[in-house]
């Protein structure tokens, strides 16, 4: 029998390979809806890499959303019978897959992303495109948000952050950058998460040979919505949500 988790297992142990350099050690964490009242999500302390379905625990949206609207009551206690803790990160997951009305987050920290992300540079990574695919896969613009403390603050901040990017945009980013922290990836299904992590990794190795090799040119804006905007370019983005992932 299928277990509903093994989707959320196998996008957690192929974010987690240490060939990929995404993380290492008790780094990053994923989450997925269960149901329109809760999430599983990595419990704190488990490798990625290794994780198993008991390595996950299931939680309700609503004490999360009630802190984000309260954050000077308790947080909530959500231990599990057999001593298992959600991830700090669990905040902005429930408020994630909640407002944003996404199945998937893949959060992890790429070495590539965060030597931008641990710079001058990080919002224009964040918010211009240097070619097609980083348009179709990662969406015209990233949103960035500035560097808080892991948990309920880092939620707050990205929620406010968020609002504003959904009213100036009229929809939630795919990819979100988290200044001095990593990335965040929003999506329908797995494999939808790993090919937008895989292409803003390679987008961010492009950024970095490009910035040695004299400065980096990205598409105009015109440029940018065009292609995000063609039918043949929808379908294929549609069609990758419904992939296993990057090869």
């Amino acid at each position: 029998m299928t277990n509903p988790l093994d989707s959320l297992v196998d996008l957690t142990r192929a974010l987690g390979q240490p060939a990929m350099d995404y993380v290492i050690i008790g780094e990053g964490n994923t989450s997925m809806a269960v149901d329109a009242e809760s999430f599983a999500i990595k419990a704190s302390g488990q490798r990625m890499r290794e994780i198993a379905a008991d390595g996950f625990v299931t939680v309700p949206f609503a004490p999360y959303l009630e802190w984000l609207d309260n954050p000077e009551a308790p947080a909530p206690e959500l231990t599990q019978p057999d001593g298992l803790r959600p991830s700090i990160e669990a905040s902005f997951h429930a408020m994630l897959l909640h407002d944003c009305r996404v199945n998937f987050i893949g959060h992890t920290h790429p070495t590539a992303v965060n030597q931008i992300l641990c710079s001058p540079y990080a919002a224009d990574f964040a918010e211009r495109r240097r070619f097609p695919d980083e348009v179709v896969l990662c969406g015209p613009i990233s949103l960035l948000a500035p560097y808080a403390d892991p948990g309920l603050p880092l939620a707050i901040e990205m929620r406010k952050h968020l609002q504003d990017f959904i009213a100036q945009h009229g929809e939630a980013p795919k990819l979100i950058l988290l200044q001095n922290h990593g990335l965040i990836a929003l999506g329908d299904s797995a494999g939808e998460i790993l090919n937008i992590t895989a292409m803003a990794v390679k987008s961010a190795r492009i950024y970095l040979g490009a910035q040695q090799l004299g400065g980096v040119v990205s598409l105009p804006e015109r440029e940018v919505y065009h292609l995000y905007g063609r039918p043949d370019e929808i379908y294929r983005r549609r069609r990758f949500v419904d992939e296993n992932g990057a090869e």
